[in-house]
C-alpha cells in the first residue's frame, strides 16, 4: 500500500511546465521551455527576482536549466546567464547542485531549485559578496 508511484519523466515535466504557465506557485520565480517544440522538455529558460533586503533586490536573474534524461532522479543542470556572485555558483554561472540541493530527492522539481537559489540569496555569506553590474551576462 505504501509504494510510491513513479511518474514518467515527460509527464512530470509537463506538470511542472503547466504549473509555471498557469502562474501557480511562487510568482518570484518563473520558467518555460526554450523551444516550445522540444518534445523531450529538456531545455528551459528561467528567471528569479532578487530577494528584498539583499544586494540582489530589484534585479531579475536569467538562467538556463537542462532537465536531462534521468531527471527527476538526478537534479537538472542549472546555469545563470545573468552574472551573479553566490557561494553555490561558479565564476562561469554554473550552479553547484551538490551545494545547493544536497540529498536531491525525486520529489524536488524546477521550482524547488529556483526557490533554493532565492534562499541562498538571503544567506549572510552571499549578502556580503559584491555583485556584478546589473544585467551583466556570462
Amino acid at each position: 500500500m505504501g509504494d510510491n508511484v513513479v511518474v514518467p519523466r515527460n509527464f512530470r515535466l509537463l506538470e511542472e511546465l503547466e504549473k509555471f504557465e498557469k502562474g501557480q506557485g511562487d510568482m518570484s520565480v518563473s520558467a518555460g521551455l526554450v523551444d516550445p517544440e522540444d518534445i523531450f522538455l529538456t531545455n528551459w529558460n528561467a528567471a528569479i527576482m532578487g530577494t528584498a533586503g539583499t544586494p540582489f533586490e530589484g534585479r531579475l536573474y536569467s538562467l538556463l536549466i537542462e532537465c536531462g534524461p534521468r531527471y527527476p532522479t538526478v537534479p537538472p543542470n542549472v546555469k545563470f546567464t545573468t552574472q551573479i556572485n553566490m557561494s553555490c555558483v561558479s565564476s562561469t554561472g554554473v550552479v553547484d547542485m551538490k551545494k545547493l540541493c544536497p540529498g536531491w530527492k525525486y520529489s524536488n522539481d524546477v521550482e524547488h531549485v529556483l526557490n533554493m537559489l532565492r534562499t541562498e540569496m538571503n544567506k549572510s555569506e552571499n549578502k556580503r559578496l559584491r555583485q556584478p553590474p546589473e544585467a551583466a551576462t556570462y
